[in-house]
């Protein structure tokens, strides 16, 4: 059964379907006249087992403010994308009062109707919010990696959570359906789950993320044995990606050296309102997977599941530059320079029984995978910055009930105002300040069955059921593999420039802006002290290290 978008127009259904007919052939296209009957045609998809993509309407309905449809319209398919198509004659006056309920999050695109044939700029709206909801909520229909497991354990959650921030299509089989005993047939006598194949249809056993990695994007002894890169990036989040894209289009040869997927903690992010050039906002993955083609066409080589374990620093001398080692488990990479973009990972949390459901319910970081497993599920989010809040809102998507536990009495002080406004709009969601989890354990299948808050004012303990936890309680940076050369703050994040301690200057001159205690490594993004934490400005970060990699590598200019 095809998806429907349902369009919604009390006298122009006609020219609304006429506009829609190019989705046709992937989508059915039912019509109301009011907001009622759009929730009635709403309903009759659901109970005859289809699924709602999106809701388009006109901004002036005949029996309901537009607003108050699209809150309708929610609660009956809260994974839908909604859209206004208004109309010429009314899409000034309306705007004023509507476009304010879009940073609310009631509703997703403000546009104007097309007037005339091929209006691209409409079409490109509607097919970005229509890839949005096919990335997060439908089952790929064209899948580019088969997993054949005959449970979704922890291993196979990471697996696919690694190949969606990938933008890979996959979907887990059973090995008793038809495509499970194709998989089964190639594999062989005797095979041990999960079983993964990729589009060759080519079969292994995965043990683990960087099994998947090594066997699609291959492993950093790739590397000619003999070559020596000229810059070498560690960590693909915004940083390390802005650093691939500026440095391979300049002409230098370059690597980077990914732990998990492309895109860093905010290629986990659902959505990122708040990034230039992107109005109706953009996913963590699709902008890291974007950056990375762009870096791909400049030359850039990719290695993802591979972290660095640890680098033994160069020099220059009077025969030139001595390259960089670093090491991983898949090879070494030699390099005249290193950019450290490693990012941050999410602190754990030291409360009995949590650690050992991770991947089982407990998810550190939004898993954007997981939040599919949530439905009609009582889920808690714990933290209070953006990553927290965009999580929660994608989860309640899906969940019966969100919950936000913050040590702080609110989120003001910690979370976007445009973030805050949305999770005070969204039904799902309760935010409660003076909270923390202190213990969680299974249910009787083995999965997160329940946590105990505690309230930090008073120290009153409650336990409550609870299939979904996830977890984004602040960031340690990931830096135990640098060597003890390159200085690093109290806290552990990498220091640079008039940050590093005066005994640390050569010359009597600080390091450049960006570069560390040890010359040709320089830092970028969350990993350096005093970085601001924001994709924006990890980006600018990594574009700026791209000219101190060039004095370094060519210092008569």
């Amino acid at each position: 059964m095809k998806p429907a978008i349902i369009l919604v127009s009390e006298s122009r259904c006609e020219e609304l379907s006429d506009e829609f007919g190019r989705y046709a052939r992937d989508y059915d296209l039912p019509t109301a006249t009011s907001a009622h009957e759009a929730k009635q045609q709403a309903r009759r998809v659901v109970a005859e087992g289809g699924q709602v993509a999106m809701f388009v309407t006109e901004s002036r309905l005949p029996d309901a403010e537009v607003l108050e449809a699209f809150h309708w319209w929610r609660a009956t398919v809260p994974t839908a994308r909604r859209v206004i198509a208004a109309h010429v004659s009314a899409f000034r006056e309306d705007a004023a009062a509507l476009r304010g309920g879009m940073a609310k999050g009631k509703y997703d695109a403000y546009l104007l109707a097309p007037r005339g044939a091929r209006d691209e700029e409409f079409h490109t709206a509607i097919c970005e919010l229509l890839s949005d909801w096919g990335s997060t909520v439908a089952e790929p229909e064209v899948v580019a990696v088969a997993i054949v497991s005959p449970v979704e354990d922890a291993l196979t959650l990471s697996i696919r959570d690694y190949l969606d921030r990938m933008g890979m299509p996959n979907r887990v089989f059973g090995p008793d359906t038809d495509e499970g005993r194709h998989v089964l047939e190639l594999a062989g006598p005797d095979p041990e789950f999960p079983l993964v194949m990729d589009l060759g249809e080519r079969v292994a056993t995965a043990r683990s993320v960087s099994d998947v990695a090594a066997r699609i994007y291959g492993r950093p002894a790739d590397v000619e044995v003999d070559r020596v890169v000229d810059v070498a990036v560690v960590g693909a989040g915004p940083a390390g990606l802005a650093a691939a894209v500026y440095a391979s289009s300049e002409g230098l040869s370059t690597v980077v050296l990914e732990a998990e997927a492309i895109g860093g903690q905010a290629g986990t992010s659902s959505m990122i309102r708040n990034y230039l050039g992107f109005p109706r906002g953009i996913s963590g993955m699709r902008l890291a997977q974007r950056a990375r083609n762009q870096a791909v066409r400049f030359g850039t080589e990719f290695f993802t599941g591979w972290p660095v374990t640890s680098l033994t620093p160069g020099a220059a001398d009077a025969d030139g530059i001595r390259p960089h080692v670093l090491h991983t488990e898949g090879g070494d990479v030699h390099a005249r320079a290193v950019v450290v973009s490693a990012g941050v990972t999410y602190r754990r949390l030291d409360a009995p029984g949590i650690e050992r459901l991770v991947g089982l319910g407990v998810n550190y970081g939004s898993a954007m995978t997981a939040a599919r497993e949530m439905e009609g599920a009582d889920v808690v989010v714990v933290g209070g910055g953006n990553s927290a809040g965009q999580a929660a809102i994608h989860l309640a998507r899906f969940a019966r009930s969100v919950t936000i536990l913050v040590r702080r009495p609110t989120l003001a002080e910690t979370m976007s105002s445009y973030l805050v406004g949305e999770i005070d709009y969204n039904p799902r969601i309760r935010v409660e300040g003076c909270s923390e989890v202190v213990e969680g354990g299974p249910g009787d299948d083995g999965r997160l069955g329940w946590v105990t808050v505690r309230r930090t004012d008073d120290g009153t303990e409650e336990r409550r059921d609870a299939r979904g936890l996830f977890l984004l309680i602040g960031a340690s940076p990931r830096c135990d593999w640098l060597p003890d050369e390159v200085a690093r703050d109290a806290r552990g994040f990498v220091l640079t420039g008039r940050d590093v301690p005066t005994e640390h200057w050569r010359g009597g001159l600080p390091p450049e802006s960006l570069e560390t205690t040890v010359p040709g490594i320089f830092a970028a993004g969350d990993i350096r002290a005093g970085s601001m934490k924001r994709v924006a400005a990890a980006s600018g970060e990594g574009a700026s290290v791209v000219p101190l990699v060039h004095a370094w590598l060519d210092p008569t200019h």
